[in-house]
């Protein structure tokens, strides 16, 4: 299909010393040439840079700078591409930009740079998000989840099986030409064999959902626990510098406070919040009303108490099912009370940095063992993903019993299509048009 040519700010937004402007389509060339005036006859030599003016529709001198070609197909979009660096002050790159508009360039919409790449067959879907998780990653783990996602490691899996499905119901619609060859016993358990096989590898990939959306969104960690506990002293301690006021006048956190730590790859989003005890004020109670919304919702939760003095009730601390708690008791360095001992928890001192980092080791050992992850494999597939996968099971399990009951092939391909159809979503190998713009609506402008 014919697509205008695009173009738009591609660095950061705000001032920086350099601003770069892409420009993709097939009058890229064209167009930089209106505005662009080198002083190389050059200019034109792909994949070079090359220096000169950027100009306006009157011929006036807007800024310095550099131009450099990308003759398609073999670029980021599949297209022509021109990519021009500016001085980085937001108006003199939006005066350069404007520029180009009115030499007949259109403004990108979000994500439309990807979406060209998928539609010139540059890149699968799985590809096209892994861009976004690579911009928006936290960890070396999670760049390196996604660059292998980029790379096409999991558009590899996932076409794999979908080869395999597409030769199955090429056997099975075999049998629905041809009526006259019933299925034979030995074929019917061929096929079996093959769609579990393939129901197998889905399972697979659906167990690292979980790894995916930790390395994507990191782990909602809340610390809570009675007032003067230590709550925020040990938020600042995770996060090695001072995020957090910390006081002995009860009631000194108000509201939530959230932070994300990097824990051995693990993206931790640390939410400190107001301590929890009866007879509060109005105002202390909105945010004890508050930290329990947070613990409602919580991945993981630290209760922090201070282990140098009595135990106190938690009146209304109710941790969900399937959420992992944690006991920390703080201020190690302090004589422990004797309410606290034989109690089981993790013993810490804020004061201590080896104290700190005995914590960080078993909240790593907790958040692993608790999510069944293996770091080794870096598949991991999002929730778009996972909707699609989820569909395909049933359907080719279903296929499975109609072929062991001997039900009639054209069932059995009804359910093999309904499959192929919802793997096919995962890298775009089917009807999907009312998908992508939700999913490239997600990028950033110039992306």
């Amino acid at each position: 299909m014919p697509f205008s040519t695009i173009a738009a700010i591609a660095s950061p937004p705000g001032t920086g010393a350099v601003a770069l402007i892409r420009i993709s389509g097939a009058a890229a060339k064209l167009i930089s040439s209106r505005v662009f005036k080198g002083r190389s006859s050059s200019r034109w030599e792909p994949r070079r840079q090359h220096f000169g003016s950027f100009v306006n529709f009157k011929g006036e001198k807007l800024d310095e700078g550099l131009l450099t070609w990308f003759p398609g197909p073999d670029t980021f979009t599949g297209e022509d591409v021109v990519e021009l660096a500016c001085h980085g002050g937001a108006l003199v790159t939006r005066r350069v930009l404007e520029a180009l508009w009115d030499a007949g360039a259109v403004p990108a919409e979000s994500g439309e740079f990807s979406q060209r790449s998928f539609f010139n067959g540059r890149m699968d879907l799985t590809q096209a998000e892994a861009i976004m998780d690579l911009i928006t990653a936290q960890t070396d783990l999670a760049i390196k989840a996604a660059g292998e996602q980029l790379e096409g490691r999991l558009g590899r899996e996932i076409e794999a099986i979908r080869q395999h499905l597409v030769g199955i119901l090429a056997q099975v619609e075999a049998h629905i030409d041809f009526p006259d060859e019933d299925i034979e016993p030995s074929s019917v358990w061929s096929l079996n064999e093959s769609i579990n096989s393939q129901i197998g590898l889905l399972n697979r990939l659906l167990a690292t959902a979980d790894q995916g959306r930790l390395l994507r969104e990191g782990l909602r960690t809340v610390i809570c626990g009675p007032p003067n506990a230590g709550k925020s002293s040990l938020l600042n301690a995770l996060l090695g510098s001072d995020r957090a006021i910390v006081s002995d006048q009860a009631g000194t956190t108000r509201d939530t406070i959230e932070e994300v730590i990097n824990l051995k790859g693990i993206p931790l989003r640390l939410v400190d919040t107001a301590g929890i005890r009866e007879n509060a004020g109005s105002v202390e109670r909105q945010g004890i009303d508050r930290s329990r919304a947070q613990i409602a919702k919580a991945d993981l939760v630290l209760l922090v108490v201070d282990a140098s003095v009595a135990a106190t009730g938690l009146s209304g601390l109710e941790v969900p099912d399937g959420t992992e708690l944690v006991r920390v008791f703080n201020k190690s360095d302090l004589p422990l009370h004797a309410d606290w001992e034989g109690k089981e928890g993790v013993t810490v001192s804020c004061l201590e940095e080896l104290s700190v980092e005995a914590l960080k080791d078993h909240l790593y050992r907790v958040v692993t063992a608790g999510n069944g992850l293996e770091f080794s494999n870096l598949t991991a597939i999002n929730a778009r993903h996972q909707y699609c996968l989820r569909r395909a099971i049933p359907e080719l399990e279903e296929a499975v019993h109609l072929l062991a009951i001997g039900e009639s092939p054209e069932f059995v391909a009804n359910r093999l299509h309904a499959a192929l159809d919802a793997v096919g979503e995962v890298v775009g190998k089917t009807d999907v048009e009312e998908i992508l713009g939700e999913i490239f609506s997600q990028f950033c402008i110039g992306k």
